[in-house]
């Protein structure tokens, strides 16, 4: 059983971030914290989510699962203003989940979490880490859409690229180390990622945050980056297109 209330933009940062991969999402509730993951219909991509129940203006819960239709989430987001506290509240007999937002209540039948499974999450370690504001990325993405559908990432001791090359025309944005948050790198790696899922991560994961990311040569890109004061942690996992000679 869960009972609930949470700031709306901290509600809608969580969704955000998880309806990018999915359209419906198996929350498992603890009496500390809320744990998701999940994998993309294709498999290219995985998100991994903890909030903490600090994270909520109230939270009391027992162990149990929650399947969420996220685009029903969406419109109930709709209804709420920035700074509301929304109540969610958990209706175990009819298998629902009750929302109030002001003087407006929802009522959603939950999905059945039979079919969803919990992804494991692989553990690579990846040779180099950087720290950037997510605004950086941003920019870079914005940049490679008009030219290409793929986008490298690459790492040096110098610093961090971001570097997509269609049939007539390149782009690239260069941050050198001194403009980087952090850069632990100590020989140069590269790896070539499907644009349209780097952009959705990154377009979710709310302005002025520093992202993590962890890449390797012809590897997984592991982002990670902490929402609501610190008191969610996100990792993303997106696969990498092997280029060929």
């Amino acid at each position: 059983m869960l009972h609930a209330k949470v700031k709306s933009e901290t509600l809608k940062g969580i969704v955000d971030i998880v309806s990018t991969l999915v359209d419906e999402a198996k929350f498992n509730v603890a009496v500390d914290k809320l744990t998701l993951k999940a994998v993309d219909p294709a498999h290219v991509a995985m998100v991994n989510m903890t909030v903490q129940k600090d994270a909520f203006d109230e939270y009391s819960a027992d162990e149990t699962e929650l399947g969420v239709d996220l685009d029903k989430m969406k419109e109930v987001l709709r209804l709420s203003r920035a700074g509301e506290v929304m109540e969610l509240q958990q209706d175990e007999e009819r298998n629902r989940l009750v929302i109030n937002v002001g003087n407006i209540t929802r009522r959603m039948n939950l999905v059945d979490t039979t079919g969803m499974s919990d992804p494991k999450v692989p553990n690579i370690n990846l040779p180099a880490k950087v720290a950037v504001n997510s605004d950086e990325l941003q920019k870079g993405i914005k940049a490679a859409e008009s030219v290409s559908d793929h986008i490298a990432l690459t790492a040096s001791p110098d610093g961090f690229e971001m570097f997509s090359e269609g049939e007539t025309d390149s782009v690239s944005l260069k941050l050198p180390k001194d403009l980087l948050i952090s850069l632990e790198c100590k020989e140069k790696v590269r790896s070539l990622f499907p644009l349209d899922y780097f952009s959705n991560m990154v377009r979710a994961i709310p302005a002025g945050t520093v992202v993590t990311l962890s890449i390797g040569s012809d590897y997984p890109v592991k982002l990670e980056f902490t929402m609501a004061d610190g008191k969610a942690t996100v990792d993303y996992l997106l696969a990498p297109r092997i280029e060929s000679d």
